[in-house]
């Protein structure tokens, strides 16, 4: 009942518009100069807001750059490994320009790599390997695919 009452009277005197709309002053209050509300002048909070802008275009610049160095990268291990192009990657390149390049560590990784796979691929790099190899499991292997082949063969023929 304590309730009711209570309700129906503050409604009453908010009508009346003698206290109770405390609600109303808020609102009314809260300045709609957003520079106001922020506690600055209206310059300082335009070159505020210019700052900021132009550190939001610097981020995104930024971003866009490494995406292109990424997609740069993914674009030579497609080359060196002759996988399917991309146009994803291609396009990335194009929106952040031409300046993209692959980072300066990668480009010498890349270097290094192609230097090995040169030597690999020369007559002494393949000399190598031949000294590398395990002569005796070569044999041994070669041996057992004859025997295994001639034995193949003496089931299917009657006259051997």
């Amino acid at each position: 009942m304590a309730f009711l009452m209570k309700s129906m009277l503050s409604n009453q005197v908010k009508n009346l518009g003698l206290g109770g709309g405390g609600e109303e002053n808020k609102e009314e209050s809260t300045p709609s100069d957003p520079a106001a509300a922020a506690g600055m002048t209206r310059e300082e909070y335009e070159e505020y807001q210019k700052q900021m802008v132009e550190e939001k275009m610097e981020r995104d610049a930024a971003f866009a750059q490494k995406k292109a160095e990424r997609a740069c990268l993914r674009v030579h291990l497609r080359e060196k490994y002759r996988l399917p192009k991309s146009e994803l990657d291609e396009n990335q390149i194009q929106m952040a320009g031409d300046d993209v390049g692959l980072p300066e560590d990668l480009q010498k990784m890349v270097a290094e790599d192609q230097v090995e796979e040169e030597d690999k691929d020369s007559i002494l790099g393949q000399l190598q390997n031949i000294q590398n190899m395990d002569m005796d499991a070569i044999k041994e292997k070669a041996q057992a695919t004859f025997t295994e082949m001639k034995q193949a063969a003496e089931q299917k023929c009657s006259v051997m």
